[in-house]
């Protein structure tokens, strides 16, 4: 039974499957380094598995997804975690921030801190898509969506934890909700520290998981402030290193907006590492709430021993932060519901 459901949800991506990571094609890479189906395999071996009986193939289904995407787009990985983080923080990680707006209703994902940037939902799409081709009703969205975030910051050499399955999908999605729960770049220390709080994560889980800015990319728009309109010389923002302000400045120049700047460009922008640390520890912290992090002196101490080389450590401590934050507010039965299409309640 197991393997014929296996055979049947995966048909549709055998074809890619066998192309790029067959063994006379090695390891699935990117540039020679990472090794995609490597990490890949460690990811879907996840000891604890909800749905081993009644839908065998769905972590693998989720992961060979996230595979193909990320295979396209190396920025999806900063994405689908942003897009996790974004959901666990707003009602619990319930998959909210997945539902659409309605006639009646404006959702997380247009609200505040949402909109025009949170992206990565049409692989949450996509993943459910083949879980449902195969185990219709049996696996929520908001299970998929924590798998499809790990399996891809796995995938591009950064660290595996442990997804406890089981969760329910939520009933409830409101952008009013998202200014009062989520960070904003502007934040301060102890502003960081306390929005943390508030969702059970310590002050120095808010430094680990601050790491997660490594990756990704944000709108010139939020640190147009720190540029242009702040108390330093030329309206630049005293706390930045006057040489990266220079580069950001050629990069967001006044009134563009919606132009993107990564967040961490060393390795090209999209290696998962500590160096974002090292980078903040050198005054180039990109927002306001990434320099905030060596404004206290725990901070500091935190942020200094993350920089120090020991990616090990620091990887160790994002993923058990990371499988804590994954449980934030989880709906279990009979609570909530497992959507038939994560964009719409049942």
């Amino acid at each position: 039974m197991a393997a014929n459901l296996f055979k049947r949800g995966t048909s549709a991506l055998v074809v890619y499957f066998a192309l790029f990571v067959s063994p006379s094609y090695g390891r699935l890479t990117d540039d020679g380094k990472n090794g995609y189906y490597q990490n890949f395999r460690h990811a879907i071996r996840d000891p604890i598995d909800f749905y081993k009986n009644e839908c065998p193939p769905a972590r693998e289904l989720v992961g060979l997804t996230v595979l193909s995407a990320v295979w396209q787009d190396k920025t999806l990985p900063a994405a689908l975690l942003r897009l996790q983080f974004h959901d666990c923080f707003v009602r619990g990680c319930d998959a909210s921030i997945l539902l659409d707006s309605n006639q009646t209703n404006l959702a997380e994902k247009d609200g505040v801190g949402n909109a025009f940037s949170v992206r990565g939902y049409e692989i949450i799409d996509t993943a459910k898509a083949a879980v449902e081709k195969v185990c219709p009703g049996v696996v929520s969205c908001a299970d998929i969506l924590t798998l499809a975030a790990r399996d891809a910051i796995n995938m591009i050499g950064g660290p595996s934890w442990k997804v406890v399955s089981g969760r329910r999908d939520g009933l409830v999605s409101m952008a009013v909700e998202t200014p009062s729960n989520l960070p904003p770049p502007f934040a301060d220390y102890p502003f960081l520290v306390s929005i943390f709080a508030k969702k059970n994560l310590t002050e120095e889980e808010m430094i680990v998981l601050s790491g997660a800015h490594t990756i990704g990319k944000g709108h010139c728009g939020l640190i147009e402030g720190r540029l242009y309109n702040s108390s330093g010389p030329d309206g630049v923002d005293p706390t930045l290193d006057p040489e990266y302000a220079a580069s950001l400045k050629e990069q967001c120049p006044f009134g563009e907006v919606m132009r993107e700047i990564k967040l961490d460009p060393t390795e090209g922008g999209n290696a998962f590492d500590s160096k974002f640390y090292s980078n903040v520890l050198r005054n180039r912290g990109v927002f306001t709430s990434d320099a905030a992090l060596i404004t206290s002196e725990t901070g500091r101490a935190i942020v200094t021993q993350a920089a120090s080389g020991l990616r090990r450590p620091w990887f160790a401590e994002f993923a058990a932060a990371m499988e804590k934050m994954s449980n934030i507010g989880v709906i279990k039965a009979p609570e909530g519901e497992i959507r038939r299409q994560c964009r719409y309640t049942n």
